[in-house]
């Protein structure tokens, strides 16, 4: 059992009228390694497992699916936050180079096609995720980001720059990786000497600045991303989306910022 099971303080409930009878659940997450980790049981395989728009599939690492006696690939529901998750293919992948330094092993990946049944309200302090199945209560103030879909994957417009050039496209939404950018098709030199500049769990580097929005921001952290749609321009981690509260409604085409 996962040390982060007594995390699991969850209730299924039906939301008034606010909620338009949709059903939700929370649970407590955890911020850890650049990532945001939950309790979950996908297939029978209860853990701790990433939560993470940017992967359009759901993947059970292969260490725990032969321990567990699962084959390449399997088709099953779930389990998050109380809440039976969609059955989806679950892909068997090797996950060691997401895995590195999670105080407890790393279960799998909760991608895309489980996370668009949903809407799902994340904040960070302290980690809390609520998803609603069904119409989600509406928030006040914020700013509104339109979603397109990319390789199965949720994506903002953004830019950034560096001294030499700038770059605008479209960028995953992602909930794994620590730097505030991932890069695809680009050359990064790490700030370090030696340091890997494609690890999720490292931000190595630094841009001149990264626009969303309207938003300007100056010296974002940035790594490489080399598991990424070749469409997308690269992916926006964790060191930028923990400066609000999010609501992700990967149906609806939005992604709410909202203030702490």
């Amino acid at each position: 059992m996962s040390r982060h099971a007594i995390l699991l303080v969850v209730c299924a409930l039906t939301v008034g009228s606010a909620g338009s009878g949709a059903r939700a659940g929370e649970v407590a997450c955890w911020f850890e390694n650049g990532a945001v980790v939950v309790p979950a049981s996908i297939g029978g395989v209860a853990g701790d497992w990433l939560l993470d728009p940017s992967a359009p599939r759901t993947q059970l690492h292969d260490t725990r699916a032969a321990m567990e006696g699962l084959g390449d690939g399997f088709a099953a529901a779930g389990r998050l936050a109380d809440l039976a998750l969609p059955p989806v293919p679950v892909t068997v992948a090797d996950l060691d180079g997401r895995a590195p330094g999670f105080v407890t092993p790393v279960a799998g990946v909760i991608g895309a096609d489980i996370l668009a049944a949903f809407v799902i309200d994340l904040r960070f302090e302290p980690c809390r995720v609520r998803l609603y199945a069904g119409r989600a209560p509406g928030v006040r103030g914020g700013a509104v980001l339109r979603l397109e879909t990319v390789g199965g994957v949720p994506a903002v417009r953004a830019a950034i720059s560096d001294d030499r050039q700038a770059r605008a496209g479209l960028f995953a939404v992602d909930w794994s990786s620590r730097a505030a950018v991932r890069l695809t098709g680009a050359r990064i030199t790490p700030a370090v000497e030696g340091l890997d500049p494609a690890r999720r769990d490292l931000a190595p580097a630094r841009l001149r600045a990264l626009s969303l929005d309207g938003m300007l921001y100056e010296e974002p952290s940035a790594a490489l991303a080399t598991d990424l749609d070749p469409a997308l321009a690269g992916a926006l981690g964790l060191d930028l989306w923990s400066r609000w509260s999010l609501r992700l409604d990967i149906a609806g085409g939005r992604l709410t910022l909202l203030p702490k």
